[in-house]
């Protein structure tokens, strides 16, 4: 039998729920046995709860959902990545995704999950993008933080010098090409997707940078429709597409 939590401990489990005493302490917390056991393979597990250690209403107070799993872990970050100059073909077949705004918790832990399903392990982030320790985000990956690394940089600075190098940067927007024509994606096996906010798409700065602007048809095309895709389905649709 586990020694019981003490009260600070539970207090201090709650606390995380606020990003600056995650980033004060450098750690974060997941809720689920599958979502922890993932977790354990790439984290440093800090603090473990469950039924052993703690009562059911402790386990509820410290938890953020609505119906409590009954396990908690608390894990160390990964180290910061400031400002990664590390190879695009650093990730599997030179596949990576840049996310510029993206602000929902749901979405960005659907988009870390749909990464991981299809083996892009590196997302880049404007350092505006939600926090991808947030509980919600953590949550909705399902596991998946344990096989994406996700950076936070000045993308517009690294998108630069990716370009520059002759790296090809996709771009989802209204006027890009058909992305099921020929001729739209010129190479499915490298580049940079860029996926914009859910308000405001992708930045102008950032759609300087875009060298193949592409574009998820309706259909039929050209039909009367909603406006736009939520971001994390687009995602999806998107990474289908170029690992087809």
């Amino acid at each position: 039998m586990s020694e019981h939590l003490s009260k600070n401990q539970i207090k201090w489990v709650r606390s995380l729920q606020q990003k600056k005493q995650r980033d004060a302490e450098s750690v974060f917390v997941a809720e689920g046995r599958k979502c922890v056991e993932e977790l354990r393979n790439a984290f440093e597990l800090v603090l473990m709860v469950t039924p052993d250690n703690a009562t059911e209403v402790e386990i509820a107070q410290m938890s953020n959902l609505r119906t409590p799993q009954g396990v908690i872990g608390v894990f160390r970050k990964r180290p910061i990545t400031s400002s990664p100059h590390h190879l695009i073909t650093s990730s599997p077949q030179g596949l990576a995704l840049a996310l510029d705004g993206v602000q929902d918790p749901g979405n960005l832990g659907t988009i870390i999950r749909t990464c991981d399903w299809f083996g892009v392990h590196d997302i880049y982030c404007s350092k505006d993008t939600a926090d991808c320790y947030n509980p919600k985000v953590v949550q909705a990956t399902m596991g998946a933080l344990a096989r994406v690394r996700v950076h936070y940089i000045n993308i517009e600075e690294w998108l630069t010098e990716k370009r520059n190098t002759g790296v090809p940067i996709y771009g989802t927007l209204l006027e890009g090409g058909n992305m099921y024509k020929d001729g739209a994606i010129a190479d499915k096996s490298k580049g940079v997707i860029i996926m914009g906010s859910e308000g405001n798409g992708i930045s102008a700065a950032i759609r300087e940078l875009i060298t193949h602007p592409i574009r998820i048809p309706s259909f039929p095309e050209n039909a009367e429709t909603s406006e736009s895709l939520n971001v994390g389905i687009a995602t999806a649709i998107v990474l289908a597409e170029f690992r087809r």
